[in-house]
């Protein structure tokens, strides 16, 4: 799976692109607007990420190698839940608002709904307009908040829960 978006193109990500997805990563921790991680990731914890079978993609400018990234990871270790993933996207902040986050969006969602995932949430903070318009765009409906839902550098952060039902769960699809 391949798709372009004029220079950017979104494909799987590979082991080399460790590094490169661990310093998009990092700069969102320094950033203090998407995460209450603040330890900084190296390539190595990046590469266990490689060992989860649910999607891990990649924005690829041509010129600037890697400029964002997009998960889905387990929501939780129940059997129960297993068609339950939580989506993570970040981007490079020199490459922000240039569609990129909606691309890997777009690409997350169907490559999460062919590895047999049903609703993809998000865990958003409050204020983050940007990821709150993003998820808005593909289509999440906001589920509620989780009020002073953990600390970063000490102040309570509310988060806001999102969700997205795929194919036959989705309204409208299933035989209900």
């Amino acid at each position: 799976m391949e798709r372009s978006s004029g220079r950017i193109a979104i494909r799987p990500a590979q082991p080399g692109d460790a590094a490169a997805i661990a310093a998009v990563y990092n700069a969102g921790i320094a950033g203090r607007g998407a995460t209450f991680e603040t330890r900084e990731k190296s390539a190595a914890d990046v590469g266990g990420w490689f060992e989860d079978p649910l999607p891990l993609l990649v924005a690829v400018d041509g010129e600037a190698g890697v400029v964002g990234w997009a998960r889905a990871t387990p929501y939780s270790t129940h059997d129960y839940y297993s068609g339950v993933a939580e989506a993570s996207v970040y981007i490079d902040p020199a490459h922000r608002g240039r569609g990129t986050g909606s691309a890997l969006m777009a690409a997350l969602a169907a490559a999460a709904e062919r590895a047999g995932i049903y609703k993809l949430i998000g865990k958003l903070f409050t204020g983050h307009e940007i990821s709150r318009a993003l998820v808005a765009r593909h289509g999440f409906r906001e589920v509620g908040t989780h009020l002073r839902h953990g600390r970063l550098d000490g102040e309570w952060r509310d988060v806001l829960l999102v969700e997205l039902p795929l194919g036959d769960a989705a309204p409208g699809q299933g035989a209900g």
